[in-house]
């Protein structure tokens, strides 16, 4: 075993010098890399359900082509990359000041840990199938007599930025009150209705249009605004045309239109599911880091 331990020490010594590895271990190294580790899991969950995760993925690419870079020694590549980090690293802060508020905010709460380790929550309560029976069913309600309607569903990434646009509700998801909301000349008709877990939390929102130049001309600003903010986030969006009174979906970036109430119903129970196996997965995760 001495000898084994002998080998590999003399081969990172021999290939690996510049990374100064100790030569051994104490229990501090090893609750260190495991907080490190926490942070970093941490880090990258909070990137990946903001606008940042498609940043980090072209942060990646870049780096990757810096390395190849200095494999190639192209030195003036390197030297104006170098030169233009500072600048980078200042747009980064701008660019992503309301995410970072809201994290600071997040770890100055009081609740902070219980919200990081989202101990006792029930994933299956996020996006109920009550909750989708009365969407459906007040969708094609609104069809028949050709009310506009625009129901945003809020999934794993949060939609707080867009919440704040509109007037804020806490109220429980039923068909008539969603026909109701968007009832023509009601003071709430107008913008979007943004569903969180079982409940409405916000009515009249704005969201960000689509600016995809391949959409269909006849296609009106709700579907434009359903298919935007689709782009942006990992939401569902149902769409009720107020010329045709057809009903759409918008997910991960497509528009599927006219759709009937089954194929609807099964689109929200695929987003709903997924979240579910998602909550399930990060339980089990969380549960396994805190002891539990």
């Amino acid at each position: 075993m001495r000898e084994m331990a002998a080998s590999l020490y003399a081969v990172v010594d021999k290939y690996f010098s510049w990374l100064n590895l100790p030569r051994s271990i104490a229990i501090a190294d090893v609750v260190e890399i495991i907080i490190i580790a926490i942070v970093i899991y941490y880090i990258l969950a909070w990137i990946k359900n903001t606008r940042a995760w498609a940043l980090l993925r072209g942060l990646i690419v870049i780096l990757i082509f810096l390395v190849l870079m200095a494999v190639f020694r192209l030195n003036v590549i390197l030297w104006l990359a170098g030169k233009l980090a500072n600048v980078a690293v200042v747009a980064l802060v701008i660019i992503f000041q309301p995410e970072l508020r809201k994290a600071l905010e997040n770890l100055g709460r009081k609740s902070f840990f219980g919200k990081l380790f989202d101990l006792g929550r029930d994933p299956s309560m996020r996006f109920s199938e009550q909750t989708i029976s009365e969407m459906v069913k007040a969708s094609y309600e609104m069809g028949k007599v050709k009310t506009g309607a625009l129901i945003v569903i809020e999934r794993r990434e949060q939609l707080d930025e867009y919440i704040r646009t509109g007037i804020a509700l806490d109220s429980k998801i039923s068909s008539q009150l969603l026909i109701n909301i968007f009832e023509h000349n009601t003071p709430l008709h107008d913008g979007a209705v943004i569903v969180r877990e079982d409940r409405i939390v916000s009515a009249t929102c704005y969201l960000p249009l689509s600016n995809d130049m391949g959409l269909s001309k006849d296609l009106g600003t709700r579907h434009r605004a359903a298919l935007g903010i689709s782009e942006v986030s990992d939401s569902v969006t149902i769409v009720v045309s107020e010329e045709t009174g057809s009903v759409s979906i918008a997910m991960d970036g497509t528009l599927y239109r006219n759709v009937d109430a089954d194929f609807l119903k099964n689109k929200l129970m695929f987003a709903a599911k997924m979240n579910v196996q998602t909550e399930s997965l990060r339980q089990r995760i969380k549960k396994k880091l805190t002891g539990g």
